[in-house]
């Protein structure tokens, strides 16, 4: 399967800004037995005055980029076609808790792949006991990791409801949880950190996905969004499985993944400061179309 994405995100300013740095992550990664890059572009206007191109701790694409002189809007655009491998089979190692503790004690491993990173507190996820218990809930202990992963993420995508207008991308995921809708950032972040209080390391997916017109519909160009879902570690031999709780699946095909993370401040697709005064106005448009 292949895909041609566009993104194109837009920030139009209310008085020209200056002095502005930005760091972009848009660009979806290039891992040959999963996903294959075979041609991109990041584009940035006005053309910035530096510009720096390479990958964070976690292996993602990141472009950097710099503003001094005045400018009414920054428009960044990314073109790429992404060939994705057929899935492979997917088969529980069938390990518990018990061997998941014993295999976690053991482990040395610091690089940006270990599950030690997504164990504990970051930037934008600490504990929450209702959300600790409600995981709890959903565990079955005679189960596998794995298959308690899929449970917690069934019973998560079943209690909250999808509402875009419910939160923000600032919303704090215990007050998502606590009204019980939200949308794909909150399902994420809830569903990290209940993993987390089981015990299982989880983190952050940004992507893009492939969506479907209804029935007999037209399919529309540029309605896609980014969108987010977990990834849990569990154990060596089964090692990260991804699930995505908005839509109460394991990820395929239609998933394509730009950044891994704790949490969204390590895969925000654009983090920065500039000079301005007044409000902006930001628009995003993606197109996930497949390659005939």
């Amino acid at each position: 399967m292949q895909y041609d994405i566009r993104l194109t995100i837009s920030h139009k300013y209310a008085q020209p800004a200056d002095n502005g740095r930005h760091m972009l992550r848009v660009l979806p990664r290039h891992t040959p037995d999963r996903q294959r890059l075979t041609a991109h572009l990041v584009e940035v206007l006005p053309d910035p005055d530096d510009r720096r191109d390479g990958v964070d701790f976690f292996g993602n694409a990141m472009t950097s980029v710099a503003h001094f002189e005045p400018h009414d809007e920054m428009i960044i655009r990314m073109a790429c076609r992404v060939e994705m491998a057929p899935p492979g089979r997917w088969i529980d190692s069938g390990l518990g808790y018990d061997g998941l503790r014993a295999e976690l004690a053991g482990c040395r491993d610091l690089s940006a792949a270990s599950p030690l990173h997504f164990l504990g507190p970051s930037p934008r996820l600490q504990p929450n006991d209702d959300i600790a218990a409600f995981a709890r809930g959903c565990a079955k202990p005679g189960e596998s990791i794995a298959q308690n992963v899929i449970s917690v993420g069934k019973a998560l995508h079943d209690a909250i409801t999808f509402d875009a207008t419910a939160t923000t991308v600032d919303t704090d995921p215990a007050d998502a949880f606590r009204q019980k809708r939200g949308v794909c950032q909150d399902m994420t972040h809830i569903m990290i950190l209940g993993l987390q209080a089981l015990g299982i390391p989880a983190g952050y997916v940004s992507g893009f996905l492939r969506t479907l017109p209804p029935p007999g519909g037209v399919r529309l160009e540029g309605v896609d969004a980014m969108h987010a879902w977990v990834r849990a570690w569990c154990g060596a031999e089964q090692g990260w499985i991804e699930y995505d709780p908005t839509n109460a699946t394991l990820v395929g095909t239609d998933h394509v993944v730009v950044a891994y993370g704790r949490d969204y401040s390590d895969v925000s697709p654009v983090i920065g400061h500039l000079r301005s005064s007044g409000p902006q106005i930001n628009s995003q448009s993606v197109d996930v179309a497949p390659v005939e």
